[in-house]
Order: C-alpha cells, then structure tokens, then sequence
C-alpha cells in the first residue's frame, strides 16, 4: 500500500472526526464530554460522569479512544482508563461498536454513537470480553475513588480542566465533612470523661468533708467526756 494511499486514508479521517467534534459540540451527549488530543486527533480522551440513580453516581470515569487511519470505515479501539467495576482497565473492550466486531460496524456511526453505545453497555450487566463482575457496593466504592484517581493523570487534567474543578470542589467538601465529624466524635468522647471527672471530684469533695466532720466530732465528745471525768 503506497505512502499516498495512506496519507489520503488518514486525511480522510481526520476530515471525519474534526466533523464528529463539531457535532459534539453543538449537540453534546448527556453524561459524556470528550477531547481529542491536540498532538493526534486519531485519539480522543472521553469522561463519563455516573448518572444519578445508577451504582456509578457520583464517580468521573476516564477512557480513551483510538481511531484507525481509515476511519470511519473501520471501528475504532476504545479502553477505560479508571477503576469502575464493570471493565478492566487499560484493555481493549469488546462491543459492537469497537475494533472486535468490524462485522457489525456501520460507518455512518460517529463519535457521539460511539460514546452513547458505551454508556449504555456500562450500565448494562451482559458480560463480554473485557467486562467484570462486581457488586453495586463495589461499583460505588469505585465512583466515590474514582475523583482522586483521575487527579493523578495529567492527560485527564489537561483536557477536562471543568471536571478537574469539580472534582477539586467534591474533594474539598468531603475534606470538611470529614474534619468535622471528626473534631464531632471527639467532642462527644471527651465530654463525658470531663464529666466523670467532674463526678469524681465532687465526690472526694463529699467525703473530705464527711470525715473531716466525723473528726471533728470525736474530738469534740473526747474533749467533753475528759472534762466531765
């Protein structure tokens, strides 16, 4: 295959995605935002933001995508990059939408079908190459790291500097949340020791007095008992 023949493949998909990106942008895709890299348009960097109700609320999942040169007549390779509990990470999945299935891929499919097909299969329990099996309570220990994990990626920050911002936002509130329960739980644990102290001392209080006025006393009848003698 001639070096022009392939220079005009890639153009060809480059042309395809700058449209897809336009698109993206006119009509985004509830939940998903996605980039590609400005060093390489044939791969793009997507964030799916968990939807309420589901055990991926609240968690910000990183993957990418990677578009052959002769794209769109052939599917691209598409990987999730942070921890979630329905795929493995840093491998390539397996859909109908992906580079394992050619068969089924129509080239009239673009980035945002793309990228609503994955969402999809996310929320999905069908296994499939690349899949795991975990439980809800898994998944939502996964979305509540998920901001933390995505921090450490510089490719994640530089392209979603929003999401960067509101993770920052989240971790900062939890922070907080977590100061104060703690100074809380410490509050309420002292409070009753200073009590019991409290407690202790009047009591040694009570009874200094009481011996001090058995003393007393005995002196006194001693005294009395001596004079009349």
């Amino acid at each position: 295959m001639s070096r022009k023949y392939l220079s005009s493949i890639t153009r060809g998909a480059t042309s395809r995605l700058r449209q897809d990106y336009l698109r993206l942008k006119r009509d985004p895709i509830p939940y998903i935002t996605a980039e590609p890299l400005s060093s390489d348009i044939l791969e793009w960097h997507y964030v799916v933001k968990g939807p309420e109700n589901t055990p991926y609320e609240g968690g910000y999942y990183h993957g990418k995508l990677v578009f052959p040169g002769d794209f769109p007549f052939k599917p691209p390779a598409i990987y999730m990059i942070t921890p979630n509990g329905r795929f493995k990470t840093n491998r390539k999945l397996c859909l109908s939408i992906s580079d394992f299935h050619p068969d089924t891929w129509n080239p009239a499919w673009s980035v945002s079908t793309i990228l609503t097909g994955l969402l999809s299969f996310m929320l999905e329990k069908s296994p499939t190459l690349g899949s795991i099996d975990t439980s809800d309570f898994d998944k939502r220990q996964f979305a509540y790291k998920s901001l933390e994990f995505n921090l450490k990626n510089n490719v994640f920050c530089e392209l979603f500097p929003d999401d960067v911002e509101k993770i920052t936002e989240e971790l900062e509130r939890r922070n907080k949340t977590e100061k104060f329960m703690t100074e809380g739980s410490s509050t309420s644990i002292s409070a009753p020791v200073s009590n019991l102290q409290s407690c202790l001392t009047n009591l040694c209080m009570i009874i200094g007095f009481a011996a001090f006025a058995f003393t007393v006393k005995y002196v006194m009848k001693t005294t009395i008992s001596e004079t009349e003698e």
